[in-house]
């Protein structure tokens, strides 16, 4: 999508390690304009009218999935990092290891918010290994729901998440897949 892939060459940063920093407009401070033009995108990519739930991951993932969930008509489900007292009832959970915090943390949804009658899309910011996405496939699973696809904003195309869960049978929409980024610059894989 050259309006996210503009918006990355001209703020996106290249930290070392690989890390992508699009923090001023994505995931941080997050530019609602931007987010709407996602969203819409990616339910063109999503055309099936039978879309129940939009299934993110605190916290990054919020804008992008209410953003969706207003574009596709339907509630919005995060999976929480923690258990909080408000939360009754049966569980599915995920474990999974997160790379931004350097440690195993599990990812829970009430199966109040989840069932088998739903068909889920998953979205969220980013994709690198794709451990957040795994766990939430791994929650629709547990659910019996049905998974018609995944839409992420940024794809790091050099790490292995979006092969992996291509290679499951996953449908996997990303908007911008960078092939490659380092001090010289960021590639992005045409589409």
């Amino acid at each position: 999508m050259k309006l996210l892939e503009d918006r990355i060459r001209a703020e996106g940063r290249v930290l070392p390690g690989g890390i992508i920093k699009v923090d001023g407009f994505l995931n941080h401070r997050v530019d609602p304009k931007l987010m709407q033009a996602l969203a819409a995108e990616l339910r063109r990519r999503f055309p099936d009218p039978g879309v129940t739930v939009i299934l993110t991951c605190e916290a990054s993932g919020i804008a992008l999935g209410e953003a969706c969930a207003e574009a596709f008509g339907v509630p919005m489900v995060f999976a929480k990092k923690a258990k909080s007292d408000n939360i009754e009832g049966g569980l599915y959970k995920s474990e999974i290891f997160s790379y931004t915090y350097k440690k195993t943390v599990t990812l829970i949804v009430a199966k109040d918010w989840l069932s088998a009658a739903d068909r889920v899309v998953i979205v969220d910011d980013f994709l690198a290994n794709g451990e957040a996405l795994r766990g939430l496939v791994e929650i629709v699973r547990q659910s019996g729901a049905e998974l018609v696809g995944i839409g992420v904003a940024v794809e790091k195309g050099f790490q292995p998440g979006g092969q992996k869960l291509r290679e499951q049978g996953v449908k996997l929409e990303s908007l911008a897949i960078i092939e490659s980024a380092d001090e010289n610059g960021i590639t992005f894989r045409a589409e």
